[in-house]
């Protein structure tokens, strides 16, 4: 199993926390700051999903006038942490 810490950019998240399995699933995922009710609620939908299925789901997609969101960020840490 992976742990992964990773600091975002250009949102308000500050932090993603997640761990993923050798069968290449996502787990234990954790948003610290930015749209807590949205970010909590997504974090218990994605548990235990495919890492490669999360990236195809959420990768562009963007906040606002923002070219990324939370969303984004995390198929970044997932991109450089398969």
């Amino acid at each position: 199993m992976k742990h992964v810490e990773y600091q975002p950019n250009g949102v308000c998240s500050k932090k993603i926390i997640f761990e993923i399995t050798k069968d290449n699933k996502i787990i234990n995922l954790q948003f610290i700051g930015g749209c807590q009710g949205n970010l909590s609620a997504l974090a218990k939908v994605l548990n235990g999903y495919d890492v490669d299925e999360v990236i195809r789901l959420l990768e562009g997609n963007k906040c606002g006038l923002k070219n990324t969101s939370c969303t984004d960020q995390l198929t970044k840490a997932l991109k450089n942490n398969k």
